[in-house]
């Protein structure tokens, strides 16, 4: 995010003045954390990463199955506008349950691991495979 002299960062950026920053070709540029819900300060951005990973994953395997949305909404026990509005990327709405029932219905496993973290809280991480 640019900072332009005489505009005030909002509260919520103020804190990520630690970003590391560099010069490529002249422009300085912000390395991000790699969550651009954190790096927008938003809520829950761990949630919204799953999320979106989970989504991301059921459109690969829609598309490696060859489904349409009408038939991919079927084996998922979905309805059709739900399973487009996903596809739009909205779907803040819909737990990560049941993105991962969307998933396993498409014929995927979930693996979900845990381990202690290194921190003294820990995160959520999706790895696909």
């Amino acid at each position: 995010m640019a900072h332009l002299p005489g505009l005030k960062r909002p509260k919520r950026l103020q804190r990520r003045c630690e970003i590391k920053r560099r010069l490529i070709d002249g422009i300085e540029v912000q390395l991000g954390s790699g969550n651009v819900y954190g790096g927008l300060g938003l809520p829950d951005a761990e949630k919204r990463k799953i999320k979106t990973g989970l989504v991301i994953e059921i459109r690969k395997a829609m598309r490696s199955l060859g489904l349409t949305q009408q038939v991919a909404a079927k084996r998922m026990a979905s309805h059709n506008p739900r399973l487009s509005d996903m596809m739009r990327g909205e779907f803040a709405n819909l737990p990560e349950r049941k993105l991962m029932d969307c998933l396993t219905r498409l014929g995927y496993d979930i693996a979900i691991s845990v381990r202690p973290a290194k921190a003294a809280v820990g995160h959520l991480v999706l790895a696909a495979a």
